[in-house]
C-alpha cells in the first residue's frame, strides 16, 4: 500500500506499534481487584488496544489515509484528522469520515475512539475569545487558559495522542444538591507552577488504553463550589491517579465465527481516583470560575457531533443485518417483515437527516471554527435514544429463533453432529454456517453482554431524556416562529 511515509511527506503520525510502546508508561490499573503490570496483561483490554492499534497503522494506508489524516496547514505536516480544525462546512463532511471510519472499525461499540476527546479540545478551541477573557478565580494560580488550550492543541495534534474524556463525578449521595459534593473532583491545594486535586471522576471510558485524561466536573453551575469549577488535562500515568475498572463483558481471542464484534474486546470504563494529583497550570482550562462550566454544552458540540455519527453509522449496520435476514431466511416478501426493515431504515434515514442538518447549519463560532448546530445534534441524540432499545428489538425479533439457537463453530466442525447442524439448518441460498455467523453477529451487536453495555453507555452517555429536552429549550431559538404566529394570528 501506498502511504504518506512513501510520498515523503512529513508527518506526526504514530504507528501501532509506537502507541502500544506509549501506554507502557507505569500506569495503575486495577482489573478484578487485581493490580496490572500493563494494560496487555487483560485480555479484553489487550485485545482493545490491538484495534485501536490497528487504527494508527490505518494512517500509513491508501485505503484509510484519506479518512484518516490530513494536512495541518499552518506546518504542511501530515497529522490525525483527529485534531483537525474545521474552518468551513467542507472541512466538517471532511472530518465527518473519520468518525464514520472508527465506527465501522468497531461496529460502534467503541464510544470513546481515538478522535473522540480531541472534539472537546477542538470545542475548547472554537470558543478561545470566551476563554481568553477569563482568569482564574483561586489566588495563587493565575493560568492563561486560552494560551493553554492553544498550546494542548498543538501538543495533542503534533504527538498524535489519545485522550480519555471523564466528566460524570461518582454516583453517591444526590439527596441534595450538595450532598455528592464530598467525592467531586476539586482543587485541594495551590503550589507553585500548578495545582492539587483530589476526587474521583467515573464512567472514563478507554482511559486505560489511553494516553491522556481530559477531565472536567459536569453539573449546574450555580451548584458547583469554585474550587470545583476545572477543566484540565494529565497523562494517565500521573502520580496519584489510580484507574480501577468495571467487569469486563467481551470475548477476547474467540473465534470471529463466534464473536466477530465481542472478540475484538472492548473499552473498559474506569473509576478514576485523583489522589493529591499535581496538574501543571499549563494545563488548565479553567479554574474556579462557576460561570466558564456553563460552556459545557457549547465545548461539547462537536463530541456531540461525533456520537450521533456513531449511532447512525452503527443504525445503517443495523439495516444491512436486517436485509441478510430477510435474504437468508427467505422472508424478504412477507409485508410484516418488510415493514419491520423499514422502520429499521427509517432509524437510520432521520439520525442521517439530523446530521447532515446539523452540518448544512453549522456556524462560525468566536475562535472562528465551523460549529454544527447544536439543536440539530441535541434533536436528533434524544431521538436516538428513545428509539434505540426499539430499534435493537426488531432486529432481534427479525431473526427469530436465529438468535437463540446459536451452537458455535465447534459444534458445527465436530464430526459426530456437525454434518446435521449444516444439513437441517440451512437458509435460503446460504450456509448453515453462513446463516450462523450472520446471527453471531446480531448477537454480538444487539443481544451479548458486550451489547447489553453499548446499549446502557447509549443511554447514559446521551444524558437522560428530560435533560436534552432542557437543552432544546436552551438551544432552539424561536423568536422568529413567535413572530410568525404573530402575524398570521394578528398579535403583531
Amino acid at each position: 500500500m501506498t502511504s504518506v511515509l512513501a510520498k515523503g511527506k512529513p508527518h506526526r503520525l504514530k504507528t501501532g506499534a509506537e502507541f502500544k510502546a506509549s501506554l507502557e508508561d507505569g500506569r495503575r490499573l486495577w482489573v478484578n481487584g487485581n493490580r496490572l503490570g500493563s494494560v496487555m496483561d487483560d485480555p479484553a483490554l489487550a485485545a482493545g488496544v490491538n484495534v485501536l492499534a490497528s487504527m494508527f497503522d490505518d494512517q500509513f494506508s491508501a485505503e484509510h489515509a484519506d479518512a484518516t489524516t490530513c494536512v495541518d496547514p499552518a506546518s504542511g505536516t501530515v497529522v490525525s484528522r483527529a485534531w483537525q480544525i474545521p474552518r468551513t462546512c467542507d472541512d466538517l463532511r471532511e472530518r465527518r469520515k473519520m468518525i464514520e471510519y472508527t465506527s465501522l472499525k468497531t461496529g460502534g461499540t467503541f464510544g470513546r475512539p481515538p478522535d473522540l476527546a480531541p472534539a472537546i479540545v477542538v470545542g475548547l478551541y472554537a470558543l478561545l475569545p470566551v476563554f481568553k477573557a477569563k482568569r482564574s478565580a483561586l489566588d495563587g494560580c493565575r493560568p492563561d487558559f486560552a494560551e493553554n488550550i492553544e498550546r494542548y492543541l498543538a501538543y495533542g495534534r503534533d504527538n498524535n495522542l489519545t485522550a480519555a474524556e471523564s466528566l460524570a463525578g461518582p454516583q453517591a449521595d444526590r439527596s441534595s444538591p450538595k450532598a455528592g459534593w464530598e467525592s467531586l473532583l476539586r482543587v485541594k491545594s495551590i503550589e507553585r507552577g500548578g495545582i492539587r486535586v483530589s476526587g474521583a471522576k467515573t464512567v472514563g471510558s478507554v482511559a486505560a488504553q489511553a494516553n491522556e485524561i481530559f477531565f472536567t466536573n459536569l453539573g449546574s453551575h450555580q451548584e458547583t463550589p469554585p474550587e470545583a469549577c476545572i477543566w484540565g488535562a494529565i497523562p494517565v500515568n500521573a502520580e496519584g491517579i489510580k484507574l480501577i475498572s468495571r467487569e469486563m463483558v467481551s470475548h477476547p481471542g474467540a473465534d470471529p465465527f463466534d464473536h466477530p464484534i465481542a472478540g475484538l474486546g472492548e473499552e473498559a470504563d474506569q473509576f478514576i481516583i485523583f489522589d493529591n494529583v499535581f496538574v501543571p497550570a499549563e494545563r488548565i482550562f479553567n479554574l474556579g470560575d462557576p460561570d466558564a462550566m456553563r460552556y459545557y454544552g457549547p465545548v461539547c458540540v462537536f463530541a456531540h457531533w461525533h456520537v450521533l455519527t456513531r449511532l447512525a453509522v452503527k443504525a445503517e449496520l443495523f439495516v444491512g443485518a436486517g436485509q441478510l435476514v430477510l435474504d437468508v431466511l427467505g422472508t424478504g416478501r412477507i409485508p410484516a417483515v418488510q415493514a419491520m426493515l423499514g422502520e429499521l431504515i427509517e432509524y437510520a434515514q432521520t439520525l442521517r437527516a439530523f446530521i447532515y442538518a446539523a452540518e448544512a447549519q453549522a456556524r462560525l463560532t468566536e475562535g472562528g471554527v465551523m460549529a454544527p448546530d447544536a439543536g440539530m445534534l441535541t434533536a436528533g441524540r434524544l431521538y436516538s435514544i428513545r428509539h434505540y432499545p426499539h430499534i435493537v428489538h426488531i432486529l432481534q425479533e427479525m431473526c427469530g429463533q436465529g438468535l437463540v439457537m446459536r451452537f458455535g463453530k465447534a459444534a458445527f466442525d465436530n464430526p459426530d453432529i456437525g454434518h446435521a447442524l449444516r444439513e437441517l439448518l440451512a437458509g435460503h441460498g446460504a450456509s448453515a454456517m453462513e446463516k450462523e455467523r450472520l446471527m453471531n453477529f446480531i448477537w454480538d451487536m444487539t443481544t451479548g453482554a458486550l451489547a447489553g453495555r453499548v446499549a446502557l453507555f447509549e443511554n447514559v452517555n446521551a444524558s437522560p431524556a428530560p435533560r436534552l429536552r432542557a437543552r432544546l429549550f436552551e438551544e432552539v431559538k424561536r423568536d422568529a416562529f413567535v413572530g410568525q404566529v404573530k402575524k398570521l394570528a394578528g398579535l403583531a
